[in-house]
């Protein structure tokens, strides 16, 4: 059985609820109703009927639930949340209250459909959240961010992508699927913040994709064997990074720092890195930047061929993920399937 058929076998087991706030989506009108008939999971769509025939003439949303933001009963019971997480917050453009009160409250989530979704998350009607199809990674977290929040003991959200090979399978990767991260939040994260991002998209592996990690710090450089300190000091960013990991999860297995061929390859890793538990066998790579790790991933999924699901989203207080613009009705299924697993 290949990955994503047990992904969906799982989250079919799970029986989870979960909100997809662009119902004027054709790629996620096909998904709502494909995941709904196929039982991966119960469906909340943010829209108008009229919205979802239209987008998809003739598409069968039997056991759908669709729900208009502009219409619903709960919208008082919603704005009345996002007033009490909001309240005392002032607007930076205008110097005034966010919210002056929850009538106003009541009419931006009537508008905003991203924000009321997060609310349904929030208020507990629904297990988990996937948007992003047609909205920007900002947009579709910064709800998440002023009312999900973050875990307990979590200071860094992030994303990681879980990739998945194709047809034939991949030398390097024996398992069939690794992770890549963080390839959409942060954009020039810390040591620290690269530490935290080590060890929560080890944690995704385990859960969510079923691989024991190995954590492949990344970098251009192999154990000091390249250095930009007159630059941007990004070798010795991700050399501490990777030693701020080793204190935090010390029965994990991660190293660095690596180019990449060196994590990956095994005879590369023996000879730039003899002696790693980790070079040559990576399975979760780290990337030091978002330039970096966006860039590798779409060079992945598009001239390798590899299936990219997510971002994944990791941190936040209850599941909340946001999708690549660019994706399919089957990425919007696997990332509501992984939605699922991680309610």
């Amino acid at each position: 059985m290949s990955f994503v058929n047990e992904l969906l076998d799982k989250a079919k087991a799970a029986n989870k609820t979960i909100v997809l706030c662009e119902g004027e989506d054709k790629r996620v009108v096909e998904a709502a109703a494909k995941i709904v008939k196929d039982g991966i999971a119960k469906i909340i769509l943010l829209g108008t009927e009229e919205e979802a025939k239209k987008a998809v003439p003739g598409v069968d949303l039997s056991g759908v639930k669709i729900v208009d933001p502009a219409t619903s009963a709960d919208a008082d019971r919603y704005a009345e949340i996002l007033f009490k997480a909001r309240e005392g917050k002032i607007n930076k453009k205008t110097n005034q209250p966010e919210y002056a009160d929850v009538a106003a409250a009541k009419a931006y989530i009537q508008k905003d459909r991203t924000m009321f979704g997060a609310l349904i998350l929030k208020a507990g009607d629904a297990d988990g959240f996937v948007s992003g199809a047609c909205h920007s990674t900002a947009n579709t977290l910064r709800p998440g961010l002023q009312v999900i929040k973050t875990a307990p003991g979590i200071s860094t959200v992030s994303s990681s992508f879980i990739m998945v090979a194709p047809e034939g399978g991949n030398p390097y990767i024996k398992e069939g699927v690794s992770l890549f991260a963080d390839c959409a939040i942060n954009i020039e994260p810390d040591a620290q913040q690269l530490a935290d991002i080590a060890v929560a998209t080890a944690d995704t592996a385990k859960k969510i994709a079923g691989i024991e990690p190995r954590v492949a710090m990344l970098s251009f450089s192999t154990k000091g064997s390249g250095n930009d300190d007159k630059y941007f000091k990004s070798v010795p960013k991700v050399q501490e990074a990777t030693e701020l990991a080793k204190k935090a999860a010390p029965d994990l297995a991660i190293d660095g720092e690596f180019q990449f061929d060196a994590a990956v390859a095994p005879e590369v890793g023996q000879l730039k890195a003899p002696g790693s538990a980790v070079a040559g066998h990576a399975n979760v790579f780290v990337f030091p930047n978002i330039n970096a790790g966006n860039i590798g991933y779409k060079i992945c999924q598009r001239m390798g061929g590899w299936m990219a699901i997510g971002p994944v989203c990791q941190g936040f207080a209850k599941p909340l993920n946001d999708l690549s613009r660019g994706c399919n009705v089957d990425d919007i299924v696997a990332t509501v399937a992984v939605t699922a697993l991680q309610a």
